[in-house]
């Protein structure tokens, strides 16, 4: 069974404009089988191929003779000798769409992408998949607490249960758990990271300790809406410092780990410098942490951190199907403990936002909001409260009761 991804439309835009067209994004998410429906009758090769791969790595120069463009190369991260080639014929035949590629490592980490094709490449990250496509909703705006886009998706919106949120937050985002309802869920997130550390991993570095690493993954997990903290996290796992950086740095560029970034100009001298850390799948975290079903999740000490993470993954998926690479997302905590939890920059507008996973906001849930009106040359766009109450109603003059359906 497919399911439309709301990419498909970006990747045929991007194939207009570029002669190549790269999709990241973490394994399992979905990216070789949105590919081949946007390129169908586009020639197909994967690097996962041992013998393809050799020809790939050892005879770079005559790939692209046995596989002419157009063609779609998957998992082009293990050659990434094939992009000077990728110039030289794009810049030679001046064509659009003749090049379509997947990965699971963040462009700008893989050697060369950024040399060879500045200028020729359209950028695409894909996460799994969304409330939005999971319910079969068509509206492709990237979320923004606005008059215009509440009114837009209103024509849109499918009801989704309290439950159904759970459920969601738990099972994660991975297309297969969704649409295999046979799958187990541990068996596949117990095999998911098995897999991610024997390829990805063993491929971007020697880790040495694979035990300690997935003890890692394990520490981060639980520090999920929370501010990254190297020095402990490396306390807890039993590693120096600088090896917890590396670490963090390849669940980055495996498009396991999203750091927000703290907002700040230059006259906002009091904010905190450390961004905070999510997971880009909750399901990946819930396993991880040994919350094994939706009812023991939803009732337990991370539940709040779940929620926040399940918000800010399913806002990101609403950017990133757009094309939007950086999406301008930041949280806000000065030194007096004040906190944001996510500020969206549009507009010439920061639009400041609260996840609280109870169903009853009130007032003070927004209170934090004034912040943003005593720094000077900021201006504050409506915000709200994304919540588990089920209509969307005004709570004060500017901002917002969400529910969750909404993003």
């Amino acid at each position: 069974m497919y399911i439309k991804r709301h990419a498909e439309d970006t990747v045929s835009k991007l194939s207009k404009m570029f002669g190549a067209v790269l999709v990241t994004g973490p394994r399992q998410v979905g990216k070789t089988t949105m590919l081949k429906k946007a390129t169908e009758g586009v020639s197909y090769v994967t690097l996962d191929d041992p013998m393809l791969l050799a020809t790939a790595v050892e005879q770079s120069g005559t790939f692209f003779k046995d596989n002419p463009p157009p063609v779609f190369i998957d998992e082009i991260q293990y050659a990434p000798n094939l992009f000077p080639h990728i110039k030289i014929i794009i810049d030679r035949d001046k064509k659009k769409g003749q090049f379509y590629m997947s990965g699971s490592q963040q462009f700008h980490m893989m050697k060369n992408v950024s040399e060879s094709l500045a200028g020729r490449l359209g950028l695409l990250t894909l996460l799994g998949l969304s409330i939005r496509e999971k319910q079969g909703i068509n509206f492709t705006d990237p979320f923004l607490p606005t008059d215009d886009y509440f009114y837009a998706y209103k024509r849109n919106i499918k009801e989704l249960a309290y439950d159904d949120v759970w459920y969601n937050i738990h099972c994660g985002s991975m297309p297969e758990l969704f649409t295999n309802k046979a799958f187990d869920w541990q068996m596949f997130y117990g095999a998911y990271v098995k897999t991610y550390i024997e390829r990805d991993v063993r491929e971007l570095t020697q880790v040495g300790d694979e035990l300690k690493f997935l003890r890692f993954m394990t520490v981060a997990a639980s520090r999920i809406g929370q501010l990254l903290n190297l020095a402990s996290l490396a306390r807890d796992v039993g590693i120096s410092q600088p090896t917890a950086e590396r670490w963090i740095s390849i669940l980055i560029t495996s498009n396991i780990l999203y750091l927000l970034k703290p907002y700040s100009n230059n006259i906002t001298k009091r904010v905190v410098k450390t961004p905070k850390l999510y997971f880009f799948d909750t399901g990946l975290a819930a396993y991880l942490t040994k919350w094994n079903t939706p009812e023991v999740l939803k009732n337990g000490a991370m539940a709040g951190a779940f929620f926040e993470n399940y918000v800010i993954s399913e806002i990101l998926k609403s950017y990133y199907n757009k094309g939007v690479l950086e999406p301008p997302l930041y949280f806000y905590r000065d030194k007096n403990m004040n906190e944001i939890d996510l500020l969206i920059e549009a507009n010439g507008m920061l639009y400041p936002l609260e996840m609280k996973k109870h169903a009853d906001p009130q007032k003070k849930d927004v209170a934090v909001f004034s912040l943003l009106d005593k720094i000077p040359s900021v201006k504050r766009g409506p915000g709200g409260v994304i919540c588990l109450y089920d209509n969307l109603i005004t709570i004060n003059d500017n901002d917002r009761v969400i529910p969750v359906k909404y993003l």
